[in-house]
């Protein structure tokens, strides 16, 4: 893929970027290394300072990191404000909470003195994706600078101008050069990276293929990696639930993101008992949609990000119901110019079909009847993923099965699955592995040393 900027809503391309050559990635590895020998002297209150004024910056030109957003990949106007705005908690978080989580901790072991200590790592590369393109660099961004180490981030190529506004930030914010460096490069200039001893560790958030190879460059030079990856999260509904309250969140939850993110609700689960009319009014909220120009304040659904998107939900659609799945609705691109689907809910979905678990990026939602809880988690389960789950119950019981016994990082009771500096984030099974967020987030890149003092 071309480093571009490529409006999702027309098609135009409106700025075009050279990668950077050898020899200009060899002076950002050996300014990474120079800035984190630096880093390891610096106080956390300086960097706390530092990251207090990132925060401000983001706040301050909100509208005008939300204009990148919403011009590269096209999620909603509004939806992007809201993005920049979220980055300033975990720049605030991390700048209030770094030095309690780096603080040694005391071991009883009978020794004079035993103590873990957290200590920085080095250079790490964060491999981004284009959907949430500044919120996703910035909750790695934030802890790993705070913490001492340097970042470098490769981020996807159809979101170059995102890439570059966060460098700016750090460096606006009085973070010296070399802390935080974008690398404009394409995917087949990763694996030489992971192989350049000065790169210690990695974080990738993107694909199933692409964690893979990440992930196996990195084993290969036995380097440190978190992989957070696809999913295809179950949204459960029993009967004991508000169901309107259910609706309404369900359908949020599909279209986060113009439909276009890991934790997107994408398969309904729903008891028999209240499954037709929890259908009925899914999908007249689902043909409601205002679908439109991003930048219209009352849209409600987007652009997908690029053509091949469209073209890829399109055909996974249609073969789910050749399988035998029953269209409600939607279910074809709309013609108009840009990268348009139409909002989409399939049900009776065979489970050799695409949309019984693979990850649909994009306003399709798979609705399934289940006749009791039992059957509910089995099918919630019967993926290969573990990213995030919802399940909507007022049953204490059956609050408790869901926790326990739904496969996946995160379980959400009666809420969407979101993200939140404050907890971890990560999946299981083909979601990945590590996480990403909260104390055990920011530990991913750092050094548990052991210290005894006889």
């Amino acid at each position: 893929m071309a480093i571009a900027t490529i409006n999702p809503a027309t098609g135009e391309v409106i700025k075009t970027f050279q990668a950077l050559t050898e020899a200009e990635i060899e002076k950002k590895l050996q300014a990474a290394v120079s800035a984190f020998k630096a880093e390891l002297k610096t106080p956390f209150a300086v960097r706390a300072r530092r990251m207090l004024k990132a925060a401000e910056i983001l706040e301050r030109d909100k509208e005008k990191f939300a204009h990148l957003m919403t011009l590269e990949m096209g999620k909603p106007y509004k939806a992007a404000v809201a993005e920049a705005v979220k980055c300033t908690t975990a720049c605030r978080y991390y700048a209030e909470n770094t030095e309690r989580f780096m603080a040694d901790e005391p071991v009883e072991t009978g020794a004079k003195k035993s103590f873990i200590r957290y200590l920085p790592i080095g250079p790490i590369l964060a491999v981004m994706p284009w959907n949430f393109p500044f919120w996703q660099v910035i909750r790695f961004a934030a802890p790993a600078l705070m913490a001492g180490n340097v970042g470098l981030l490769k981020h996807a190529s159809n979101v170059p101008q995102c890439a570059l506004a966060i460098e700016e930030i750090f460096l606006e914010a009085g973070f010296p050069a070399g802390v935080f460096q974008t690398l404009l490069i394409g995917s087949g200039q990763v694996d030489a990276l992971l192989n350049d001893p000065r790169v210690v560790a990695a974080t990738l958030t993107g694909s199933e293929q692409a964690g893979i190879q990440v992930g196996i460059g990195a084993a290969k030079r036995i380097k440190k990696v978190v992989l957070e990856l696809g999913g295809s999260d179950p949204f459960i509904v029993m009967p004991s639930a508000d169901l309107d309250a259910a609706v309404k969140t369900a359908v949020e939850a599909r279209i986060l993101n113009n439909g276009q993110s890991c934790i997107a609700a994408k398969r309904f689960i729903v008891a028999d008992s209240i499954a037709a009319e929890f259908e009925k009014k899914f999908v007249a909220r689902m043909e409601s949609l205002k679908v439109g120009d991003p930048f219209d304040e009352k849209t409600e659904l987007g652009p997908l990000a690029t053509a091949d998107a469209v073209t890829t939900l399109d055909a996974d659609v249609q073969k789910t119901v050749k399988a035998g799945a029953k269209l409600l609705t939607g279910g074809h691109p709309l013609k108009q110019r840009g990268n348009y689907y139409a909002p989409t809910v399939l049900t009776n979905i065979p489970k050799d079909s695409p949309a019984y678990g693979e990850e649909f990026f994009g306003p399709v939602a798979s609705i399934f009847r289940v006749k009791d809880q039992d059957e509910a988690i089995r099918i919630a389960n019967d993926v290969r993923f573990g990213l995030g789950a919802s399940a909507w119950t007022n049953d204490d019981k059956e609050r408790e099965r869901f926790i326990n016994e739904l496969e996946a990082g995160m379980v959400f009771i009666n809420k969407m699955v979101a993200s939140d500096p404050r907890i971890p984030f990560g999946g299981v099974k083909q979601s990945g592995h590590g996480r990403e967020l909260g104390a055990v987030g920011i530990r991913e890149f750092l050094n548990a040393k052991t210290v005894w003092v006889a």
